[in-house]
């Protein structure tokens, strides 16, 4: 049936494109964090510098390929049929794998999940070899290459513990010498700290990076191994020379170019360390394909030895992996969802915090100040005092009388970041080891932050939690992706083209809800993102257009989630009230993010008046009463709909129906109103607020009466006095955004008065 497997290899293909996408979007952030939090330079040219890493890198990463076809199983104990049921799995498997972690903005290892996608189905597909031809459970370890497999895990893991430690160490020393001051010392020390990173990076990345090269002469590897002593010197004294006279003579602040190039190096390395874990398998099974389509031999008795012998990839398909790459570098919103991720652990001050605390964070937490004051008081007092003033960060200043808005980080973090994660890949990459780019980037990155004291009393717990989180989600990752991947080849394996149809369609399905669920969640950040945006003053016009912007298009949220719980309940519909549910749960962080950036809005607003700034404050009050009315009515509907109690009747529903369309219409108009910035016209949405209050305690009326008829049971009750009530306290606090508009855009700024009704 060549024909039936000429389609597989096409759908590897069309996996291999999704993979690449998926793939680049979560590991952007390990090239990109650095000068993103940094702003060493504009997005678009980081974006430049970072795209031509990737595509030169790509070219170099022929050696790497071989990972796929013989690092992790013994191809000659396979029969053709067989190997690309492996294929497929372990694409399937990644795919849905690295969407998932890229929705949540979690940056996971490409490295780790094709290494045990492809461990777990090779491993089920060999116990089924091994179950139908009667051998003993001992018979496994011909078919997995063990040994390379365990070099492989372990040099990934061990990566973690590797690269915190380096980052750490460089990180100490690089801050005693520069301090936060380092514009005072760039001078008589950036010279030789620019040639030891350029020249670390460049042998690294250009002489060992080649022999991964398919179109470099064997000869000239050669030639240039032999002289690397020699290379690395003069390497040194160009890049030292050459950073000094720039320093001294153009006034070039050298540490931009280090992270700029640092950039474009460590993009390099992840397109020749990562690339086969995006490609490889779909190009190892193209290459089976080949081979036994011209054997004559049927595909469940043609063995793959041709996996076991060294090829060099074409050229071509590197280089239009290397564009598919870059195009998804531009486009992915997903990529930066990561990318905030792992600036928010590592920068240097305060604010809202992506984790949570937890026990164990709060136990490393105490245990690591007690531990710090026992090593201090074995340091020698003058010496504390010395390496002291050299942590000490440098303070908000103004600029054009204006405060500025500091980087997460400043250049000398980022330029050991840089310098010590591209070591590590490259030199990694040399020895055709696929190290981890997310763990070496990530930990080099915690490593530096916690040696430059990041991590205050304040937001240690934070950070630590986030680490553990990010951590965790590497293991759960080797062992989903071996367990899916084991289960997906199950399938194929038994199922045939039904599996991979019914895989393929599942695929699609999901892909469809992550994109659905990450567009939301982008646009409830985007309601919080001004406040990041503008560096700065905000003068008292911007601050009512901006805020009321943002209000109206929460209470759009607030009117999804209303209405679905709602006739969720109606409908007994629960993938409705789940959705209002998540809804809602979107718009509770937004709030939580909104009162910690509270503090550096005010600062930015122009006026030195209170009342003005109040206005910040009031909104997340009336925002944080909606939300939390909406919420109690979601549960209640939730609690209702979950427990199979009985429906409402059909009096209930119509007037229920009714309220619906009254308060999402009211919703609607308000949201209009401020969108519009119309904060005069406020007469009919006064009207119309008054005739759903009527509308809602006649509904309270109506519903007390069959009580005392016995018209309606205990959960009825509760059910309906819960939505009506707090419908009622949902419409107050809209109203009074509606006032607040009004009277602000008159000039007068009233108290807020909050009234809490108990709920039922």
């Amino acid at each position: 049936m060549p024909d039936y497997f000429f389609i597989l290899i096409l759908i590897l293909f069309t996996l291999a494109i999704a993979d690449l996408v998926v793939g680049v979007s979560n590991d952007a952030v390990n090239f990109l964090n650095s000068a993103v939090g940094s702003k060493v330079a504009s997005r678009n040219m980081i974006m430049i510098v970072a795209s031509l890493g990737i595509f030169i890198g790509a070219t170099f990463s022929s050696g790497m390929m071989e990972i796929a076809r013989k690092g992790i199983f013994n191809p000659n104990f396979f029969f053709f049929s067989e190997i690309i049921v492996i294929f497929l799995a372990v694409m399937l498997t990644d795919i849905i794998l690295l969407d998932l972690f890229n929705t949540f903005g979690l940056p996971t290892s490409t490295t780790v999940s094709i290494v045990f996608e492809l461990l777990g189905a090779a491993v089920v597909v060999a116990l089924i070899k091994v179950t139908q031809n009667g051998e003993g459970i001992a018979a496994l370890s011909q078919y997995i290459n063990s040994s390379r497999a365990l070099t492989i895990i372990s040099g990934i893991f061990s990566s973690i513990v590797v690269a915190l430690t380096c980052g750490i160490l460089v990180q100490y020393v690089s801050r005693l010498l520069f301090t936060f001051h380092y514009e005072r010392r760039l001078p008589w020390i950036g010279g030789v700290w620019a040639g030891l990173a350029l020249s670390f990076i460049t042998y690294f990345l250009l002489i060992k990076g080649m022999k991964g090269a398919s179109f470099i002469p064997d000869e000239f590897i050669t030639w240039v191994t032999a002289r690397t002593p020699m290379l690395m010197l003069g390497t040194f004294i160009f890049w030292s020379l050459l950073a000094q006279v720039l320093i001294s003579v153009f006034k070039v602040n050298i540490l931009r170019f280090i992270v700029l190039f640092g950039t474009f190096s460590l993009a390099m390395a992840f397109a020749g360390n990562d690339l086969v874990n995006f490609i490889g398998v779909p190009l190892a099974g193209l290459e089976s394909y080949k081979a036994w389509g011209i054997s004559g031999i049927p595909a469940s008795e043609y063995p793959m030895d041709v996996l076991a012998n060294p090829i060099k990839t074409n050229t071509l398909y590197l280089v239009l992996a290397g564009i598919i790459m870059t195009l998804t570098l531009w486009l992915s919103k997903k990529a930066k969802s990561v990318t905030d991720t792992e600036v928010s652990l590592a920068r240097q001050d305060e604010g809202a915090e992506f984790f949570a605390s937890n026990a164990v964070a709060r136990s490393i937490v105490g245990f690591s100040r007690v531990f710090a004051k026992g090593f201090q008081w074995l340091l020698p007092e003058t010496w504390r005092n010395s390496s002291h003033k050299s942590f000490e960060p440098v303070k908000s200043s103004l600029e054009n009388g204006q405060k500025k808005d500091k980087p997460a980080f400043d250049l000398v973090r980022a330029s050991v970041n840089l310098t010590v994660a591209s070591v590590l890949i490259a030199f990694a990459t040399s020895l055709k080891l696929p190290l981890s780019t997310t763990y070496v980037s990530f930990m080099v990155g915690m490593g530096t932050s916690l040696a430059d004291r990041a991590w205050g009393r304040d937001s240690a717990v934070f950070r630590i939690a986030g680490v553990l989180n990010v951590i965790g989600g590497w293991f759960v990752t080797a062992l989903v992706a071996f367990t899916v991947s084991g289960l997906f080849a199950l399938l194929i394996y038994f199922l045939g083209a039904w599996a991979v149809g019914g895989l393929l369609a599942l695929i699609v399905f999901l892909i469809s809800r992550t994109y659905l669920f990450h567009k939301k969640k982008e646009r409830v950040k985007s309601n919080i993102r001004f406040f990041e945006q503008q560096t700065d003053e905000i003068s008292s016009k911007q601050l009512i257009k901006d805020t009321a912007y943002k209000m109206a298009e929460f209470l759009q949220f607030i009117n999804d989630a209303y209405q679905n719980a709602l006739n969720g309940l109606l409908m007994e519909d629960r993938d409705l009230i789940r959705e209002a549910r998540e809804d809602l749960i979107m718009l509770e962080n937004q709030n939580k993010s909104l009162k910690l950036k509270l503090y550096k809005s005010i600062q930015r607003i122009q006026e030195k008046k209170t009342e003005l700034s109040r206005l910040y404050l009031y909104l997340y009050d009336l925002e944080q009463d909606i939300n939390q009315s909406t919420t109690y009515i979601v549960d209640a509907c939730s609690e209702h709909v979950e427990n199979h109690f009985s429906p409402l009747s059909s009096l209930q529903s119509e007037k229920l129906m009714e309220a619906i369309e009254s308060v999402s219409a009211f919703l609607m108009s308000t949201s209009q109103y401020l969108h519009d910035l119309q904060f005069q016209s406020i007469q009919p949405l006064m009207n119309q607020h008054h005739r759903i209050a009527l509308q809602l305690e006649s509904l309270l009326d109506q519903q007390i009466s069959g009580v005392k008829n016995s018209d309606y049971g205990l959960r009825n009750s509760m059910l309906f006095f819960s939505i009506q009530l707090e419908t009622m306290d949902l419409i107050e606090a809209v109203n009074r955004c509606v006032q607040l508009y009004n009277q602000v855009d008159q000039g007068a700024f009233p108290n807020m008065e909050r009234t809490a009704r108990p709920t039922m």
